[in-house]
């Protein structure tokens, strides 16, 4: 699908308000909005990716927002629009989970926030269950694995549940240096008992697709090894503990 970019001044334009008011603009609405991108200071709003919104090529979309490539001050950022049938009022609450997940340096870099709008740093790559169809070696794939499993430890020990890594083909990409980056903070909570590593676990070395392709990349894994190993840290989430779930699923240095 063609890839558009457009100045915010164009964003009056259908179907581009309807994206930026997702699912329907209204004039109050759509005007505050990109009001809202000035302040921020978003120029131009570039329309590409795998996913599309009335037609029109985007990065993503979900239930609490769209996200779109936007440029400011020089700078490609990915900008994700809150969308306005979404269960929140604001993206402030998403901002703050990203923002904590930043201090273990984890997740991509939060830029700036708005009612509507969040600004992070744009992760060139790709889809983790995508990247693992390519032809790496060995050691590379396992170092990826093991950043994902030690970025998940890293959010639970600051006790930031992510929610949605049991099931993650679109919230791990893979960028050109091997380095793998956990996205989408939206269903974020510190309120929950964290279980990044246990959940992270069961998707890329227990059951599924992406757990097939792992496992046609770095060999069979032991899976009771690892279960038993993932029951011993839920009970005492140490450091040997974790050291033990990279042991049985191969990836230890």
């Amino acid at each position: 699908m063609e890839t558009i970019t457009i100045h915010i001044e164009e964003l009056i334009k259908e179907p581009y308000a309807s994206i930026i008011c997702y699912p329907k603009a209204s004039k109050a609405e759509l005007k505050k909005r990109i009001m809202e991108l000035r302040k921020l200071g978003v120029k131009t709003i570039k329309f590409s990716g795998e996913k599309e919104a009335f037609n029109t090529p985007i990065l993503g979309k979900g239930c609490v927002g769209i996200v779109v490539i936007a440029h400011r001050n020089g700078e490609k950022t990915a900008l994700k629009i809150r969308r306005v049938d979404a269960d929140r009022n604001r993206m402030s609450e998403e901002a703050e989970k990203l923002k904590i997940a930043n201090s273990v340096g984890v997740g991509p870099k939060f830029l700036a926030v708005s009612r509507n709008f969040l600004l992070m740093q744009f992760v060139e790559g790709e889809f983790l269950p995508k990247w693992l169809e390519k032809r790496f070696k060995k050691d590379h794939v396992k170092a990826v694995l093991r950043g994902i499993l030690e970025q998940c430890w890293l959010l639970d020990n600051i006790g930031l549940d992510h929610g949605e890594l049991s099931h993650a083909p679109k919230h791990i990409i893979v960028n050109s240096v091997y380095k793998p980056y956990i996205i989408d903070f939206e269903t974020a909570s510190l309120n929950r008992r964290p279980s990044n590593v246990t959940s992270i676990c069961q998707f890329l070395f227990i059951s599924g697709q992406t757990a097939q392709k792992v496992i046609e990349k770095v060999g069979e894994v032991h899976k009771k090894a690892v279960m038993e190993a993932l029951r011993s840290y839920k009970q005492d989430r140490t450091k040997a503990n974790f050291e033990k779930i990279l042991e049985a699923c191969g990836i230890k240095l």
